[in-house]
C-alpha cells in the first residue's frame, strides 16, 4: 500500500544556552515511520520522549533538522489544509459562540457564511452538538469543548488529524464517552488519525498502529497492529473489549515496555 505521508531519517535537535554555553538537545532520532489511508496511529511513551515535537513536525510548525517529511511525496514545508490539528487545551476562541469556532478557519478562508455555516454545522452533529450551535464556550463541558474543537479541526476536511492528547484533561467517564465518539468519527470520516496519549489502555483501545517510543532521543522501538478498536465498531462493548485477556495480555506487555522492563532492541 502506497503511504501517503513518509518520515525517513527524521531528526529534531533543539539549541539553547545553559549557563551561558550552547546546548543541543537531540528531541528525536532516525525516525522512520509511513502512514496509510484511514489508519488511526498512536505514539505512545513516557514524558519527555518527542511525540508531541513529532506531532509538531508533521503539523509543519517545526521543520526537522534532518530527514524529510512528505506528503503524497511532496515535502512539508509549514501547516496546511491537508491536516487538521485538535490541541490538548481546545484553544477555542472565548468571544465566539460555538458555530463560530467551528466556522472560523473558512471565514478566514474567504468560504461565504451560507456555506462555512452549513459545513461547520455538519460536523457540529458528528460531534453530537447539533443543539448547541449559538452557545458561548464557557457554557460547555470540557469534553463539549474538546468536541467543538474536533468539529473545528474537520471543518476544512484535512487528510490527517492531528490530536495532541485531547482527552488528557477530562474526567475519566467523559474521557472513555470521547474516546469512543472519536473512533465513531474516525470510522465515519475515514481520516488518518495521528494520535498521543500517556495512558496505555486509550493507545490499544484506539489503535490500528501503535507506536512506542523510547525516552530522548525519541526513537521508535515497537510497532503493533491493533484491532481493539475494529472489535469495539463491530460490537459496541468498549468494557467488553478492554476486559479481554488479550487486551491485558499486550497492555502488561506493552507496560512492560515503557517502565523499562523490557531491553527494546535497537537497530545500531
Amino acid at each position: 500500500m502506497t503511504a501517503t505521508l513518509k518520515l525517513k531519517d527524521v531528526c529534531m535537535v533543539f539549541s539553547g544556552a545553559v549557563g551561558g554555553a550552547e546546548v543541543d538537545v537531540k528531541a528525536l532520532e532516525n525516525i522512520n515511520f509511513d502512514f496509510h489511508p484511514e489508519e488511526f496511529i498512536v505514539a505512545l511513551g513516557a514524558s519527555g520522549c518527542g511525540k508531541t515535537t513529532l506531532l509538531n513536525l508533521l503539523a509543519g510548525f517545526l521543520q526537522p533538522t534532518s530527514g524529510s517529511i512528505t506528503l503524497h511525496g511532496n515535502p512539508i514545508a509549514g501547516p496546511g489544509r491537508d491536516r487538521g490539528v485538535v490541541f490538548q487545551k481546545h484553544a477555542l476562541l472565548p468571544w465566539l459562540n460555538v458555530v463560530d469556532n467551528v466556522a472560523f478557519g473558512l471565514k478566514l478562508q474567504g468560504v461565504d457564511k451560507h456555506k462555512r455555516y452549513k459545513i461547520a454545522e455538519a460536523n457540529l452533529e458528528l460531534v453530537g452538538l447539533t443543539d448547541f450551535h449559538t452557545h458561548p464556550i464557557y457554557q460547555l463541558s470540557g469534553g463539549m469543548q474538546q468536541r467543538v474543537g474536533l468539529a473545528r479541526a474537520l471543518t476544512s476536511d484535512p487528510e490527517i488529524l492531528l490530536m495532541d492528547e485531547p482527552l488528557g484533561a477530562l474526567d475519566a467517564f467523559t474521557r472513555e464517552n470521547m474516546q469512543e465518539l472519536i473512533l465513531k468519527v474516525w470510522k465515519k470520516t475515514q481520516k488518518i488519525v495521528f494520535f498521543i496519549t500517556h495512558s496505555v489502555e486509550e493507545a490499544l483501545f484506539m489503535a490500528t498502529k501503535l507506536i512506542v517510543m523510547s525516552p530522548r532521543p525519541g526513537r521508535i522501538t515497537h510497532e503493533y497492529d491493533l484491532s481493539f478498536c475494529e472489535r469495539f465498531l463491530d460490537n459496541g462493548n468498549a468494557r467488553r473489549i478492554k476486559s479481554d485477556p488479550d487486551f491485558i495480555q499486550v497492555r502488561e506487555e506493552v507496560l512492560s515496555i515503557i517502565h523499562g522492563e523490557e531491553i527494546p532492541e535497537l537497530e545500531a
